[in-house]
């Protein structure tokens, strides 16, 4: 992978490949890196330590966050990607779910047809009992408008159940609303019923989630509503709470793998007409420059009125900069007509904005690890 610097860090950069300017940049070191974006040539913009550099990504994607050494420096200075240090039974527990793993999507669409079943007065009370809990974990638009919405909708995601069962002063009894806990509810009683059917996720098997990055998630189309017998059409909610779950269980292992804490959080909605999934992902992150701390929080939803609508928004207090993609240019402009106000808002809070922007098509992921070296060029 060729790096070349960018006009911003180009002086900076020339003092880092003579070893001088920049101490850290010296054989042996290891510095932070992650990707920023991609530039208009198409080249990969990355942070690595205080530098930004531009990098013709050849050998495949990057994950958010990693570390590379330095092997040599000179006008062309060598890095190598280190690979993350795995505990062998979290990687085998992630192997064990990632076949079985699949989205909410097609689970909502199954939501809605058993739903709308003629006939659902005819399934058993306590299998009624875990369709109506399973709903009531679903959150609404207005829920997650509010920052104590937002927190208590991550907090109830699945994503971390078994911490809020392990606290102390909590409650030793499953949460009702906990998306997790709905579906365990749900899962044991339709095993009563069947064996799961193995999940149908083609012949490869996807990354986990932190790896690929946010991607937004168009609704699933609606199944057929008939009369006829429901067991088909309970086998297939049985194959997708199942496969919910190993989404929740891998986003769990995986949120314990990197050197920083990181979670990739998806949270069902109920809105308009149908259902949705706000994905977000959420890093604690330290600067290598200045050992400056703060938050990236990046979004990805997909609206049947907005279509496909990704952000970041990298806090470093009290510095604030958000940027938006969307796949639809009239979303675009919708969302830029909100700017004036989203920037008096930010203001009241006491936040400096750097960078409010909102990009016409939706960014490449930049999630996917790749054991590659790194070539730096002068």
């Amino acid at each position: 992978m060729i790096i070349q610097p960018t006009s911003l860090a180009a002086l900076t950069w020339a003092g880092a490949a003579a070893g001088s300017a920049a101490p850290s940049w010296r054989i042996g070191s290891v510095l932070s890196a992650r990707p920023l974006g991609v530039s208009p040539q198409g080249l990969q913009v990355l942070q690595i330590g205080a530098l930004a550099v531009e990098a013709d990504v050849a050998g495949g994607q990057l994950p958010a966050q990693f570390q590379v050494r330095v092997l040599s420096l000179g006008t062309q200075p060598l890095l190598e990607m280190l690979s993350p240090q795995v505990d062998p039974a979290l990687q085998r527990a992630l192997r064990e779910r990632l076949p079985q793993q699949n989205g909410y999507a097609p689970l909502l669409a199954t939501l809605d047809a058993v739903a709308q079943w003629p006939m659902l007065r005819q399934l058993p009370p306590d299998l009624r009992t875990a369709l109506a809990l399973l709903e009531q974990a679903l959150r609404s638009p207005a829920d997650i408008t509010s920052g104590e919405g937002l927190r208590v909708a991550i907090e109830r995601s699945g994503l971390f159940l078994e911490s809020l069962l392990a606290n102390p002063y909590g409650s030793p009894v499953l949460p009702q609303d906990d998306w997790k806990s709905a579906l365990l509810r749900l899962a044991a009683l339709l095993d009563r019923r069947t064996q799961a059917p193995p999940a149908q996720n083609g012949d490869e098997t996807a990354p986990p989630l932190l790896q690929r990055g946010p991607q937004a998630q168009p609704r699933a189309l609606p199944l057929p509503t008939t009369d006829d017998d429901v067991a088909p059409l309970l086998d297939r909610l049985h194959g997708d709470v199942r496969a919910a779950l190993a989404r929740i269980e891998v986003a769990q292992l995986e949120s314990g793998t990197g050197p920083l804490p990181a979670w990739m959080i998806e949270i069902p909605l109920q809105g308009e007409g149908g259902r949705d999934v706000l994905q977000l992902q959420l890093e604690y992150v330290i600067d290598a420059g200045d050992g400056g701390r703060g938050w990236n929080l990046g979004f990805a939803l997909d609206l049947p009125a907005l279509g496909a609508v990704q952000g970041e928004l990298q806090l470093r207090e009290p510095r604030l900069s958000v940027r938006l993609w969307a796949a639809r240019a009239d979303t675009v402009q919708r969302l830029e007509r909100q700017f004036t106000a989203l920037r008096q808002r930010l203001a009241a809070c006491g936040l400096l904005l750097d960078q409010l922007s909102c990009q016409l098509g939706l960014p490449q992921p930049t999630g996917r690890y790749s054991a590659v070296l790194l070539q730096a060029t002068a």
